[in-house]
């Protein structure tokens, strides 16, 4: 028997089916190389491990199942002590502008504390990280809080983050409030999808003027909310962001926090976190509390 071949048959009866393997897997594998890997195990034992659809694990499967389980579920916990008895490896997620512009600067702290730090990142806004998160992909997710948390997720909020306008600096517009006195906005609204944190507290702050004023361009980040805006393509919904300087091709337009809450950003992550993990959550609680009081 081929031990990679083992080893991918004890992630798809851990987390039931061949998909749900490959998105929990520790590293990158596609789900066809995944299915005949499977049947090359099966063809070498003669026998059918699993029922494909509904998953259904065989007595064989069951069998070799449990045979492989205590070595294969084990394997990050020998690593670590062979490491020194220390994980010393985080998953984190978070939008470009969090891992470019302030994580870097946490991260050497952490390193201070554990020498052979190893960091994954990947890039993406709430609704993916959660789903990540939920896939045991990420440790720690860096984003908007959105209510309360998926059961099992646990979260911390870091910074609160007022909202704003992004108008092209040629634009007349030099306030907000000359917005809602308009009998009509033709203007674009260029922002997040509708089901961002921001967009939503957007939209309340609306209902309480009495204006009605939807996007007309969706974007994934705001960073691309700036460039269309400064490409001239209308007015952007974002957020004033601690220690972000904008384009100087746009006018910034504070919006009334009593009107607009703002959002917040936090940290998110499931069951008891390890020491790397721990301090990680601490050290960013610090810094963002430095942010917060400069």
């Amino acid at each position: 028997m081929n031990i990679h071949h083992l080893e991918l048959f004890y992630y798809v009866a851990r987390f039931g089916g061949i998909s749900e393997a490959v998105r929990n897997m520790p590293y990158g594998i596609q789900q066809p190389a995944v299915s005949g890997q499977i049947l090359q195990l099966e063809e070498s034992l003669g026998t059918s491990l699993f029922q494909r659809r509904p998953f259904l694990l065989t007595p064989q499967g069951e069998e070799l199942f449990q045979f492989i389980k205590p070595f294969f579920a084990n394997l990050e916990t020998v690593a670590g002590k062979l490491r020194g008895g220390v994980e010393q490896h985080i998953r984190i997620g978070a939008s470009e502008i969090i891992l470019r512009d302030h994580l870097p600067g946490v991260l050497q702290v952490v390193r201070k504390q554990f020498p052979k730090l190893k960091v994954t990142l990947r890039e993406g806004y709430h609704p993916q990280l959660e789903s990540w998160l939920a896939a045991q992909e990420l440790d720690v997710a860096i984003t908007l809080l959105d209510g309360k948390p998926p059961a099992g997720v646990k979260q911390i909020p870091l910074v609160s983050l007022p909202l704003v306008l992004l108008v092209e600096l040629r634009s007349p517009v030099k306030s907000a409030a000359e917005l809602w006195r308009r009998d009509r906005l033709d203007a674009s609204l260029i922002s997040l999808p509708t089901n961002e944190a921001i967009y939503k507290n957007f939209q309340l702050g609306l209902g309480k003027l009495g204006v009605d004023w939807f996007t007309a361009i969706e974007v994934s980040t705001v960073e691309l909310v700036e460039t269309y805006v400064a490409n001239g393509y209308g007015i952007g919904l974002s957020i004033h962001l601690p220690q972000f300087r904008h384009s100087d091709k746009v006018r910034v337009l504070p919006l009334p926090a009593d009107t607009f809450a703002p959002v917040t950003i936090g940290a998110l992550w499931q069951g008891r976190p390890n020491p790397l993990n721990q301090a990680f959550l601490q050290i960013l609680q610090k810094t963002a509390a430095a942010v917060k009081t400069s």
